[in-house]
């Protein structure tokens, strides 16, 4: 259906009714080769709400032969998919995000069912991983290359951009629509083909963009989704089979360092998004007002289940004891509720293990000195919920500084120097993001270079940008997504050496 857009099924205060309704009419199997399936084997993977643990639906899981399968699809579809006019993929990608915009709301839904978020964040990240459909559906027309003299003069050099080829995908749990949106839309504007490897716990979201991408009139085999509760599997054969030519994952550092590793067999383009740990440095010349709102934004966003959510927050001695206070209150006003609920600003984490990590943090930090100054406790069930934190007096060796916390907890540690500021902050083996908050503009520009870090948010608290290059350094990845660069990451490079045409002539 390429002709018009069809309409949300829900409205912007779902009800139960709606909740019902947009579930059953979710795509449940596999989609290889522009055909919904069941598994192979007739699997099944249940889905759960996290904030009551129940089950939503059962989809197909598939087996390491659908996995073949999705490759077989993908590879077949490639040749002509490269082939394919720029302005037609541009389209295509055009389409789908009118809409994707046009289904705001059921998407919203789907995403605070399946994960958690409250719905007023789930309709941010539509709006934010839609844009990524627009930015590369304009970029799409925009590779490029270059024609030039040799420096001798005594040939011509051709370079040519073509597509890398057919790429896996394995996105993560906690922002099931933007982080597919953020690898699918530039490797359709490239002319690759792709077979997507939803995270188990959300995958829901991936099979109804699946549809609407099927919908925009994406061609059969270009994308290919093979959710399953068997990941290595299904992925580990594909990362060994020669025929493809990307791995890009966002996940956790410890399973990017595997699929690295096994990528090098086949020496496979790879594009890592891992894991973070990130500062949020507040100065004594810090506009407190911008620093609190900010220091709110990257922590609790998505509850803080965030690659980019601020792990650790240096403040400095002269503005620790106010910060804190105003931070306090802050983060005590937020309710803890289901994301359903007009209520609610903190939904509950994704699974029990999640939270049960978050508060052996916090009890770990406590144990070894830190105190509350807010929160700190298991919020009863159902569902998976926990109390906003704060966390005082952190000794520099707790575990809740040197782990990524992936819960709404804010440890404060004091510092009285600049050059302390920055030791703390790059004392980690992760680099992705670091936020500061300070007037000074030379400060600011020194912070600038040297914090060990991808991206750096200078008195703000959020960086995410479709237009910019999203990605760290060090142990946080490979490799950028979103921005001009973004694309860079789906185009090979071949040069053409060409005689001089003026010889003889």
């Amino acid at each position: 259906m390429t002709g018009g857009i069809a309409p949300s099924i829900v409205g912007e205060r779902p009800t139960p009714a709606d909740e019902a309704r947009l579930l059953a009419s979710l795509p449940t199997g596999l989609l290889i080769g522009g055909e919904w399936r069941d598994a192979s084997d007739g699997g099944t993977l249940e889905v759960h709400d996290p904030s009551t643990g129940e089950v939503l639906v059962a989809i197909a899981s598939a087996t390491p032969a659908d996995g073949r399968a999705a490759l077989d699809a993908a590879v077949a579809a490639q040749a002509d998919w490269a082939r394919t006019p720029p302005r037609e993929r541009a389209e295509i990608l055009r389409r789908a995000f009118d809409a994707l915009t046009a289904r705001r709301d059921d998407f919203a839904l789907l995403m605070t069912l399946e994960m958690g978020k409250p719905l007023a964040e789930a309709r941010g990240e539509v709006a934010y991983g839609a844009e990524f459909l627009r930015w590369f559906s304009e970029e799409t027309a925009r590779i490029g290359g270059r024609y030039a003299t040799s420096p001798d003069g005594s040939s011509r050099l051709l370079v040519l951009k073509r597509p890398v080829g057919p790429c896996l995908f394995i996105t993560p749990w906690n922002f099931p629509l933007a982080m597919a949106t953020r690898k699918i839309a530039p490797a359709i504007a490239a002319g690759c083909t792709m077979v997507l490897k939803p995270a188990a716990l959300t995958p829901l979201t991936a099979l109804l963009f699946a549809q609407v991408l099927t919908d925009a009139g994406l061609p059969p085999g270009v994308l290919n989704v093979i959710p399953t509760a068997s990941a290595g599997a299904v992925t580990g054969p594909l990362v060994r089979d020669p025929r493809l030519r990307k791995l890009s994952f966002t996940g956790s550092t410890e399973v990017g360092r595997r699929l690295i590793a096994d990528a090098a067999e086949q020496v496979l383009r790879v594009s890592m998004e891992l894991g973070g740990n990130a500062p949020l440095m507040v100065f004594d010349d810090a506009d407190l007002d911008r620093a609190v709102e900010g220091a709110m934004l990257a922590k609790l966003r998505n509850g803080g289940e965030a690659c980019t959510a601020a792990n650790r927050i240096l403040v400095h001695r002269e503005v620790a004891a106010e910060f804190t206070e105003r931070l306090v209150t802050r983060m005590r006003e937020h309710t803890v509720a289901r994301g359903t609920d007009p209520a609610s600003r903190i939904g509950p984490l994704v699974d029990e293990a999640t939270r049960s990590k978050v508060h052996e943090l916090v009890l770990g930090a406590v144990a070894e000195g830190a105190s509350l100054a807010l929160g700190g406790a298991v919020v009863p069930g159902p569902g998976y919920f926990y109390e906003p934190t704060v966390l005082t007096d952190v000794p520099r060796g707790a575990a809740v500084l040197a782990e990524e916390i992936f819960g709404p907890v804010a440890p404060i540690v004091v510092f009285d120097t600049e050059e302390e500021a920055v030791g703390l902050a790059n004392d980690t083996e992760f680099g992705l993001v670091a936020y500061a908050f300070t007037n000074d503009l030379a400060r600011a520009l020194r912070l600038a270079e040297t914090l060990e870090v991808g991206m750096f948010g200078l008195n703000t608290g959020i960086v995410s940008n479709p237009a910019a290059p999203f990605g760290g350094v060090k142990q946080s990845g490979l490799g950028r997504e979103g921005g001009a660069e973004g694309i860079e990451e789906y185009l090979e490079t071949t040069y053409v050496g060409i005689a001089d045409p003026w010889v003889g002539s």
